[in-house]
């Protein structure tokens, strides 16, 4: 039986923030759902989250597994205290319990599934993942005697040689729960922090192994907003470098952020300034940016998408969009259309081989096919209290400045004059127009100074 345990308890006073420390965001997911990510892959039968600090808030954060449980923590007191609140918390406390930091994202499932087999391999009562580094500095060091893990020693603690040891400990630890349970409540203390550490353990337990891995950033905690760009850095380089080995072009892949959900066909150009987002998916051959924002879309084959931003839509085969255009929610752009500069589209359909080229807003609305939007027409949708639908049918040629006031409906192959307020519904082949007539008032100079 594998339960896990995620501490997530602390302040994270060096983020210099008032949000919880776990619930800050690399690539569009918390610190603490990455984790919670990797663990659910080890398919633990429950998953503790020790929450403390701001404990509601973290809770609330965490809404679609049914596995997790959490347990304050109050006050917070160091990790050891953390583990005696969950041992007193949780009636049973047998097999494995998998012990990690909510502030390291990017641990694998894989490296947490090696710690696991080596544990039951060698029957430890606890193992930990170490490594070492260059720069060792915040780290508590690890002190072996052969295979087994000695002592564990907290920074802050260490004397000046033992700050020379470069084997830290990652701060994930596999313990057998029965063992570690006879003697957590042991724990004191009496260190320069006054804190319960539960590296103390180690001491404790007659079977302490250390399964060193390579330092390849995935250990890297989060303490503060270096670190977490730091870290974002690293995830943005691994998803960026996946898509070019399968076929996508970055012109400036440092400029560029794209989501781990994100799929790209081949072919693709991603231009300076663009950011894909959320369940994002990019058909083949398509031009994207620069100075683009993509976010749970679905972009066709052959689109060109340049300076404008697309949410929760769907933009069809061989569309050019843009620049400066805004494609807002439940839209769909049919195939062989246009969207040109300074257009907002909401929660519209455009039928095949539309065009709205210029300053336009279209919202709550159907266009036909083949139709036709002129420079500045708007759709005013809104009476103060409801939203109303346009529906223009195909063939349709709508002058500039076009105001329709919805509801309206427009059947095929309509007209309308430039500068026209449309109020009532128009039949096929019509023209609708709405036009004051033109005075001309003559020697009209105003007043002369």
């Amino acid at each position: 039986m594998l339960s896990v345990a995620i501490l997530a308890a602390g302040k994270g006073t060096r983020m210099e923030s008032s949000l919880p420390k776990v619930l800050h965001k690399i690539s569009g997911k918390s610190l603490l759902q990455r984790v919670i990510d990797s663990c659910i892959e080890l398919n633990p039968e429950q998953i503790f989250v020790i929450t403390g600090h701001k404990s509601d808030e973290v809770q609330e954060s965490i809404t679609d597994n049914k596995k997790i449980k959490f347990v304050v923590q109050d006050p917070q007191s160091g990790t050891g205290h953390a583990i005696q609140v969950l041992c007193k918390a949780v009636k049973k406390n047998e097999g494995k319990l998998l012990v990690l930091n909510g502030d390291v994202p990017l641990i694998k499932p894989e490296t947490l599934n090696k710690l696991l087999n080596s544990h039951d391999s060698k029957n430890a009562d606890v193992s930990l993942i170490t490594t070492k580094k260059k720069n060792p500095y915040g780290y508590g060091r690890v002190f072996l005697k052969e295979d087994f893990i000695e002592r564990i020693v907290e920074e802050k603690d260490c004397n000046d040689l033992e700050r020379e040891n470069p084997l830290i400990n990652a701060g994930v630890y596999c313990f057998n729960w029965g063992k570690l349970s006879e003697i957590i409540n042991t724990l004191q203390s009496n260190n320069n922090q006054k804190e319960i550490y539960l590296t103390d353990t180690v001491s404790l337990l007659k079977n302490s192994l250390s399964l060193e891995i390579k330092d390849n950033g995935e250990l890297q905690g989060i303490n503060n907003r270096i670190q977490l760009s730091e870290c974002e850095e690293s995830i943005q380089n691994s998803i960026k470098e996946k898509h070019m080995l399968n076929g996508v072009t970055f012109i400036n892949k440092a400029s560029s952020s794209i989501s781990e959900e994100a799929e790209i066909g081949k072919d693709v150009i991603i231009e300076a300034n663009t950011h894909i987002r959320g369940n994002t998916k990019i058909n083949s051959h398509c031009i994207i940016g620069p100075n683009t924002f993509i976010e749970n879309s679905n972009v066709g084959f052959h689109c060109e998408i340049s300076n404008s931003t697309v949410y929760d839509s769907q933009i069809i085969d061989h569309i050019k969009i843009g620049p400066y255009s805004h494609i807002r929610p439940n839209s769909k752009i049919s195939s062989f259309s246009k969207i040109g500069n300074f257009v907002e589209i909401k929660n519209s359909q455009l039928d095949e081989e539309s065009k709205v080229n210029h300053l336009s807003y279209i919202g709550d609305s159907i266009i036909g096919r083949s139709t036709n939007i002129g420079a500045g027409t708007i759709t005013a949708n809104f009476d103060g209290q409801k939203k109303h639908q346009t529906k223009i049918g195909k063939n349709s040629s709508i002058g500039a400045n076009t105001v329709f006031v919805a509801p309206i409906n427009l059947g095929e192959s309509v007209t309308t004059g430039a500068g026209s307020v449309i109020t009532k519904d128009s039949k096929d082949n019509s023209l609708a127009i709405s036009r004051t007539k033109q005075v001309n008032i003559e020697n009209w100079g105003g007043k002369k100074s």
